[in-house]
């Protein structure tokens, strides 16, 4: 700027009030710049300022539940963010936990409790501590039409019915139990899953009638199954915690992951799924 005002003139009052311009100029940007940082823009504001550090691949462990929600906000990560990709390892929280520990590299732990959380955060390998950034609660889910009339917990004891439930160390598992022994039921499942999913599955391939899940896979399944409420659900919900870890190989990005997960966009997607708010 200077140099153009020297080109045009010799004078020094000129290259003076150019000097003082630019100056004041400056100033102002850096102002500007201040005001920005602390008005309500934050996520447009963050997003310009991190966009050209971020790049590279964002591991993410998650648990089995949060596929369809997750997928997605790795996608809506990848646009916001050129450069980088989001990978995923879903499973059952415990076994995903004891790989993180057993030195599986990995950016970000999403568990489905915090039981199985605290595996990862007791061996020292997360950063800070985990948030919770949504709820899930259990439901019943039933081959379509829900042919065997199941409208209970207790239906699920009925003779010659085939129900599936999560391995007791996973959360879903954990947590059927905990509404069965409110209930004071006994059920003796045809077989216990490693994960949400895979529970589900047994029933939407009719090799089990029905199978205690979480709300989130009922409604993912879309008329593959059918859901049944039961109250004792009430009892049973899980808290799902997040958290950096502490050998993240993108430490960067995956800390912009988790803020995506837990903003207002991410929210938004998470209880479109069927999600509880935390």
């Amino acid at each position: 700027m200077m140099t153009r005002s020297a080109r045009r003139t010799h004078r020094t009052r000129p290259l003076q009030v150019a000097a003082v311009g630019a100056a004041a100029l400056l100033a102002l940007s850096a102002c500007s710049s201040s005001d920005d940082s602390g008005s309500g823009s934050t996520k447009s504001d963050s997003s310009a300022s991190s966009s050209p550090k971020l790049s590279g691949t964002v591991t993410v462990f998650a648990a089995a539940s949060l596929k369809e929600s997750f997928t997605a906000l790795g996608k809506e990560f990848e646009k916001e963010h050129p450069g980088t990709k989001v990978t995923f390892s879903f499973g059952g929280s415990d076994t995903l936990a004891a790989s993180i520990t057993g030195g599986a590299p990995a950016d970000v732990f999403a568990a489905a409790s915090p039981k199985t959380m605290a595996i990862v955060t007791d061996k020292g390998d997360a950063v800070g501590t985990p948030s919770t950034f949504v709820r899930n609660q259990l439901e019943i889910a039933t081959l379509p039409g829900n042919p065997d009339k199941v409208a209970s917990l207790k239906d699920l004891t009925k003779s010659g019915l085939k129900v599936v439930l999560c391995d007791k160390t996973v959360p879903c598992g954990a947590a059927a139990q905990k509404a069965l022994d409110a209930s004071s039921l006994k059920l003796t499942p045809v077989s216990y899953e490693q994960d949400v999913k895979s529970a589900l599955t047994k029933v939407e391939l009719k090799e089990a009638d029905a199978a205690v899940v979480y709300k989130t896979d009922v409604k993912a399944a879309g008329d593959k199954v059918e859901g049944v409420e039961f109250p004792e659900s009430a009892k049973a919900i899980n808290d799902y915690p997040i958290t950096l870890l502490k050998d993240a190989p993108n430490a960067a990005a995956a800390k912009a992951f988790i803020e995506l997960v837990q903003s207002a966009e991410g929210q938004k997607v998470l209880t479109a799924a069927g999600f509880l708010q935390p």
